[in-house]
């Protein structure tokens, strides 16, 4: 007879975890759900989410990495040798999974606490803002490299620039998210952004 697997055991637990904090959110909203009930719905004791995580918006952020597939083995981002086309290939899928419902309120919930908790949203600048930054940073290095862009751009503003508007709308709701807004965004901000003429 095989001895259990105690890692195997804790991962399934865990994966629980998560899997039981996104369903809840999505069913009752985030401010209604306590550690208890994701304790229950897991099938694990209270103290088992407090030994791995130190809040519920560690949880919750765990869970959403979980969700999105994380930043690591992230491909970089497309390089056909069209900048706005891949910019806007790039932004259109992300204003999809904005508004899927699955990963709307986890997503809502996550900036809440981050505004709210530093060590959150420390941990949240190292493990998710700045790798995903980073590989924005390189496709706009390489364009700015072929000549696309001007050479003394600051990229870490240019990726606010192209970026921060969607994230922006999508939070405030202060417009819809589609292609044509995407679009007009990318061509607005590239003219900008462009080697400047003598």
């Amino acid at each position: 007879m095989s001895t259990p697997n105690p890692t195997r055991r804790s991962e399934t637990a865990r994966v629980a975890i998560l899997d039981a904090a996104l369903d809840l959110v999505a069913e009752v909203g985030y401010t209604k759900v306590a550690i208890e009930h994701i304790a229950s719905e897991a099938g694990v004791g209270k103290q088992t989410i407090y030994r791995w995580w130190p809040s519920k918006g560690a949880l919750m952020f765990d869970a959403f990495l979980t969700l999105a597939g994380g930043p690591d083995g992230t491909p970089e981002l497309p390089d056909t040798g069209d900048l706005a086309a891949d910019l806007k290939l790039v932004l259109r899928a992300t204003i999809v999974e904005l508004q899927d419902p699955r990963y709307d309120l986890p997503m809502r919930a996550l900036h809440t606490e981050i505004v709210h908790d530093p060590a959150l949203a420390a941990d949240y600048v190292k493990r998710l803002d700045e790798p995903m930054r980073e590989l924005k940073k390189n496709r706009l290095r390489a364009a700015q490299n072929a000549g696309q862009l001007a050479a003394d751009l600051d990229l870490d503003v240019a990726v606010d620039l192209l970026f921060g508007p969607i994230l922006n709308r999508w939070l405030q709701r202060t417009g819809p998210l589609t292609d044509e807004y995407v679009d007009h965004l990318v061509d607005t901000v590239l003219q900008g952004l462009r080697p400047r003429k003598d």
